[in-house]
């Protein structure tokens, strides 16, 4: 048997499926501990596989003891969908691949066929005139100072409050309102590009709003493929956001803003611009290990590294690197990622995710940090719209879990009256 090496303690370390054995767990979600940052893993010289710490484990079994809620996946909320699927490594839309839809086809084409389950080439989307212009006279009285979920959040506002027909929660209205409120998104974001006509496919109208350079086929291509292959992934914190706002009934404009709301969250929309900056100190210091020790010096998780539901690679940061290291401009910050995820893994078994991609495609084209935040928010209305649409279906109100109350219990005292000091009497 392949020695695991020794605990801090003395004691053998636990394999994956020991500490999985351990925890009563499947040995994926083992790794997905790991990537969460509540257990540390290594793999020893000729270890077949990660090791663990056995106290850290013994600690993890405790803790999960004492919070059965948070504990495993059987008490999570559970929510029926056909839109996308994530299984072994891999995710789908409808059943399809979605790297190779994301390839294949443009971010409308796929959004398209999200929403309807018809693939329609060639498909653009447009806004009308009167949306876009209270959607930027909107965005424009913000401070200036205003992040770009900020201005998108105010825009979906400003474009429902200038939609007549909003309340219509129709199938055909609800698709109509998906066409028109994302170029409407895009539009209200004050433009960089110089010169630049909101003309041709959505790709190119982002671009201009996020880059101050010229772009060429090839690096339109790959935003767009961004934008498509984050469309959805499954029921992350901001879609579950969404459904509750559209089991209340709320309009889609305002079910948008729910996610918007929610993706603003360091922990969601912000984490590409963390592993943007990391990219740009990297690339200032010449190499990725002072960067990532003064990362774990600091107590922070190293951005761009690990998903809770991949055990490999990120797939959607597969296909965009695929892209991106064939573009010339983008070989320094692809080379920088890549000396990230080797420095990394000489002590973690985590891999590159979509964020660290989509870091290396902001940094080597000009935009700022907050660029990945922007493609992500853009990129995921279009399966928000496509999870709206199904809960319109579904029973109203049914998003309403009940809450487990853990206060003190009744019959208490009524409180008494602060002094005048505004503190409680002694």
């Amino acid at each position: 048997m392949t020695d695991q090496g020794t605990a801090h303690d003395g004691r053998r370390r636990l394999s994956t499926k020991e500490a999985a054995e351990l925890l009563g767990v499947k040995p994926e979600t083992v790794y997905a501990y790991v990537s969460r940052g509540q257990l540390s893993s290594r793999r020893g010289a000729g270890a077949r596989g990660s090791t663990f710490d056995p106290r850290e484990v013994e600690a993890l079994v405790r803790r999960n003891r004492r919070e059965p809620a948070a504990s495993t996946s059987a008490d999570e909320l559970s929510v029926r969908t056909r839109i996308t699927l994530i299984d072994d490594d891999r995710y789908y839309f409808r059943g399809v691949d979605a790297t190779e839809l994301a390839l294949a086809h443009s971010y409308e084409e796929v959004a398209e066929w999200l929403w309807t389950g018809v693939l329609r080439p060639g498909i653009g989307f447009t806004a009308p005139r009167e949306t876009v212009s209270a959607a930027r006279r909107a965005v424009s009285a913000l401070p200036e100072h205003s992040g770009p979920t900020d201005r998108l959040r105010v825009a979906a506002i400003a474009a429902g409050a200038a939609d007549p027909l909003r309340f219509d929660l129709s199938e055909e209205a609800v698709i109509g309102t998906a066409r028109t409120l994302i170029p409407t998104l895009v539009a209200a974001l004050p433009p960089v590009l110089p010169g630049h006509r909101d003309a041709g496919p959505l790709a190119r109208r982002l671009w201009a709003r996020l880059s101050g350079l010229d772009p060429d086929e090839a690096s339109l291509h790959a935003l767009d493929t961004a934008l498509a292959l984050l469309v959805d992934h499954d029921l992350a914190a901001s879609t579950l956001a969404v459904r509750v706002a559209a089991s209340a009934r709320a309009h889609p404009y305002a079910a948008v803003s729910a996610g918007l709301g929610v993706l603003e969250g360091p922990l969601h929309g912000a984490a590409s611009g963390l592993a943007h900056r990391m990219l740009l100190d990297v690339l200032d210091r010449g190499s990725a290990t002072p960067v990532v020790a003064d990362e774990l010096r600091s107590g922070r998780r190293i951005p761009g590294l690990g998903h809770r539901l991949y055990r490999g690679e990120d797939p959607r940061a597969q296909a965009l690197f695929g892209l991106l290291e064939m573009l010339p401009k983008a070989g320094p910050a692809v080379a920088a990622a890549r000396d990230v995820v080797a420095t990394a893994a000489r002590h973690t078994d985590l891999h590159a995710n979509v964020d660290l991609a989509l870091a290396v495609l902001t940094a080597s084209f000009g935009m700022p940090a907050e660029a990945g935040e922007t493609i992500f928010a853009v990129a995921r209305t279009a399966g928000w719209m496509a999870h709206a649409l199904e809960e319109y279906d579904e029973r109203p109100l049914r998003m309403r879990p009940s809450g487990q109350y853990v206060g003190l219990r009744p019959p208490q005292p009524p409180p008494a009256p602060a002094s005048p000091s505004g503190q409680a009497p002694s």
